[in-house]
């Protein structure tokens, strides 16, 4: 009377014995599975060949995306540079606010943009970048280690722009002369566009945005 294998001893013991279709070559053509792709039965050597065809395919798909994203982060770096350029060739403090925002406007192609600064020297004090912010926003921006990027849900930082109704996704980039300091403003990006700064988006290049900007700013500071 014979033994009754179950699947599992099987698979174990093919496991354990790496030479047996070698040693037995004959069975590997009587194999038959079903193939997912044709709706077929077919040889254990086409099953195989699908699989290997699967991965190469998988694998050529994270490729293309990996070489997509290198291009997407080529581009905005080069982005960044030539927005960072422009801030060096401000001419003079009280420029520097306005090139900044047009720049982000014009080169990383954003609707709106602007900011709010305080604790500014009196010189700048009746510009427009220093109008008032409440201290709800100055608690929110302080708050914030790294940049805000969600639906617009009536943020005050949105009715400092010049068409707030028109926002509906923003990104809050929190302005520090350095990491362990308070905050002295907040750069506000904004789209019509509800995708262009959803919560789910990397912050890695508007951290950079922010950095740069606070450098860029802090010369405004009394």
């Amino acid at each position: 009377m014979s033994s009754h294998l179950d699947p599992d001893t099987v698979a174990q013991y093919l496991a354990e014995t790496p030479h047996f279709f070698e040693e037995h070559a004959e069975l590997l053509g009587k194999i038959r599975l079903t193939s997912p792709l044709l709706g077929r039965a077919i040889s254990l050597q086409e099953r195989q060949m699908e699989i290997l065809r699967e991965k190469i395919k998988v694998q050529d798909l994270r490729l293309a995306e990996m070489a997509r994203n290198a291009q997407e982060n080529d581009a905005i770096g080069d982005k960044l540079q030539i927005w960072s350029r422009s801030l060096l060739l401000a001419r003079n403090d009280v420029d520097m606010p306005h090139t900044l925002i047009a720049g982000i406007q014009a080169i990383f192609e954003v609707p709106q943009a602007t900011m709010r600064l305080w604790n500014v020297a009196d010189e700048f004090s009746h510009t427009w970048f220093a109008a008032p912010a409440s201290a709800d926003s100055k608690l929110f921006a302080n708050g914030l280690s790294v940049p805000f990027c969600g639906t617009n849900n009536d943020f005050e930082a949105a009715s400092w722009l010049e068409h707030p109704s028109e926002t509906q996704s923003i990104a809050m980039l929190p302005l520090r002369a350095d990491p362990q300091s308070g905050t002295f403003g907040l750069l506000v990006l904004c789209s019509p566009d509800p995708l262009r700064f959803s919560p789910d988006l990397a912050t890695d290049f508007l951290s950079k945005i922010g950095s740069t900007a606070s450098a860029a700013l802090a010369c405004l500071l009394a």
